[in-house]
């Protein structure tokens, strides 16, 4: 049985109590039920009638849904996690089964429980409204870009607030073609009505635009990092991250109208600047998420760090120490390559245009094939042009009897023997422009970044940056044609200075491969400074430990009875 002040401590850490008071968090405490389910429980099954809240006190649950009659995976929840409140909000069936993954201890509430918490408290209806939505945006959008084991904990668009100002400008030019109607029925003028059609369907246009462009903008707050996309359709596409482990800190913003509608700015402040959640709905809530997850991580780093200096202790001192191991997935064998089975144009396809190739852990990219055609299409044009004149001499020779292509007597035709001399040069510069887009590389290693542009029988210019002092990453998209061959720049904020990946192949997938191998060499540093620390650490423990007894004791002076006067 766990003690209410200890509930209540625990509660205090989710972001949904945050705002409660102590009395009134201490007697929420006290509502709830404690359960405990076993490895492969199934808590509760989609298509159940919903009638409890829990929360995870300790263990871990897994979320799936059958949809068109395929099992999917939607996340795997924590300590600290909750699940169960959206189809009590809803008043529907359970959408989701949630299995016990391990022995899983819960706290849960009834409906009824629920239910009346929920309408005395209108900043917890508040928070629960800004996780329900957010879950809903989550399973809707499905972002192919997180990692496996990352769950979302916030998604959230610019208030409605922001459409309606978008919005007002078309509406306010409806003006004009409502205009020209009226003056079309008054003197039955075709140009008014021709008018008023070409204007209604450019400002409908417009109106969707602004529509799309207000929803094509997402913050984001996952277990792993805090994200802003950011797209405006045709012309700008980014991403802008930072991993929770570099937040200092989360403020809100507000102004009048924002108070009054419950609107405002989050700003997540990290090493490098901040990244601003603008015009979100319950900005105090969703801030509260994000301090949440940040707090989790702090957490979670320094649980690790202190079981693995106990670990170090217990292998010093002869102890036993266990450790769980985590196996990685054997590879299928049937995912193996098959090269035999590739055609000759497509093994030299892959060579001379891949745009990513990954080599022992080393990811090289090149710019898009569009740079390339940008660079080529003037020798292209020009080979293109050469070799349909030559065959269509050859046709005209072939079919004139009084001309040949090599007269014994006068020679070679002049203009046949010509045209391939000047295609000489032309496929030579054509060349020169391959190997100058083929040079120019951008490369991801285990420990680095590098920049290498080498100029055909010229210089070479080479920059690189250790992972580790990889500040921030920014994805970027411009323009249509960025937009539809899906091909932008790729932000690299090293100390004081940028190094860009310019013109690469789906920017998003090459941030998302820096940003992994970037973790995973500061996690290695950090690591091998830990152990060594740890090393240091338990080694003087274990000195001192063994040569306690020799050390001096101090004694107590004696007591000293009381003098009776």
């Amino acid at each position: 049985m766990i003690l209410t002040d200890a509930r209540a401590a625990f509660l205090r850490r989710i972001h949904l109590f945050r705002d409660l008071k102590d009395e009134d968090l201490a007697a929420i405490a006290g509502m709830f039920k404690e359960e405990v389910r076993k490895e492969g429980e199934i808590i509760f099954s989609q298509g159940d009638e919903a009638d409890r809240f829990f929360i995870i006190y300790q263990g871990k649950v897994r979320i799936t849904m059958i949809r068109r009659k395929e099992e999917r995976e939607l996340a795997t929840l924590i300590g600290g996690d909750y699940f169960g409140e959206e189809a009590l909000l809803s008043k529907r069936e359970r959408s989701a089964t949630v299995t016990a993954v391990e022995k899983t201890y819960l706290f849960s509430l009834t409906r009824v429980e629920f239910n009346a918490i929920i309408k005395q408290f209108s900043k917890l209806k508040a928070a629960f409204e800004v996780s329900v939505a957010s879950r809903r945006l989550a399973r809707e959008l499905r972002f192919d870009w997180l990692r496996p084991d990352e769950v979302v904990y916030f998604v959230a668009r610019k208030h409605e607030v922001l459409l309606f100002q978008a919005l007002t400008g078309p509406l306010v030019a409806l003006a004009v073609p409502i205009l020209l109607i009226v003056y079309f029925f008054l003197t039955r003028a075709f140009f008014a009505i021709f008018g008023a059609g070409i204007l209604l369907l450019a400002i409908g246009a417009w109106a969707v635009w602004n529509w799309i462009d207000w929803g094509n903008d997402y913050y984001i707050v996952t277990n792993e990092r805090v994200i802003w996309l950011e797209k405006v359709i045709g012309i700008y596409d980014s991403r802008q991250e930072a991993p929770l482990s570099t937040v200092l800190s989360v403020g809100v913003e507000t102004d009048v109208s924002g108070r009054l509608l419950d609107y405002g700015h989050v700003i997540v402040r990290t090493y490098v600047g901040k990244i601003p959640f603008s015009h979100v709905s319950h900005p105090y809530q969703a801030a509260h998420m994000v301090e949440e997850q940040w707090t989790r991580t702090k957490h979670s780093a320094s649980r690790m760090e202190k079981e693995a200096m106990r670990n170090v202790l217990r292998q010093k001192m002869g102890l036993t120490v266990e450790t769980k191991t985590d196996q990685p997935p054997m590879p299928d064998k049937q995912a193996t390559p098959t090269f035999y089975r590739r055609s000759i144009l497509k093994v030299i396809g892959a060579n001379w245009f891949k745009l990513r190739q990954e080599d022992g852990g080393t990811v090289t990219y090149r710019k898009h094939l569009y740079v390339l055609w940008q660079q080529v299409w003037q020798p292209t044009l020009l080979i293109v042009v050469i070799l349909f004149g030559i065959v269509a001499r050859l046709i005209t020779l072939a079919r004139s009897p009084d001309k040949s292509l090599f007269d014994f007597s006068k020679g070679p035709d002049t203009i046949a023997a010509s045209l391939p001399v000047v295609l000489i040069p032309i496929i030579v510069w054509w060349i020169y422009q391959y190997i100058d887009w083929s040079n120019d590389i951008y490369q991801v290693t285990p420990d680095q970044i590098l920049d290498i542009d080498k100029k055909p029988f010229g210089t070479e210019e080479r920059r690189a940056a250790p992972l580790e002092n990889i500040l921030s990453t920014e994805a970027h998209r411009y323009g249509l044609t960025g937009y539809f061959l899906n091909f932008g720049t790729v932000e690299i904020t090293v100390g004081g200075t940028h190094l860009d990946f310019q013109d690469v192949l789906d920017p998003v997938g090459v941030q998302a491969d820096i940003d992994r191998r970037r973790e995973a060499r500061i996690k290695q540093k950090r690591d091998l400074e830990a152990n060594a620390e740890r090393e240091r650490m338990s080694d003087w423990l274990v000195a001192y430990h063994e040569n306690a007894s020799e050390l001096p004791q101090h004694e107590s002076p004696p007591e000293t009875e009381p003098k009776n006067e």
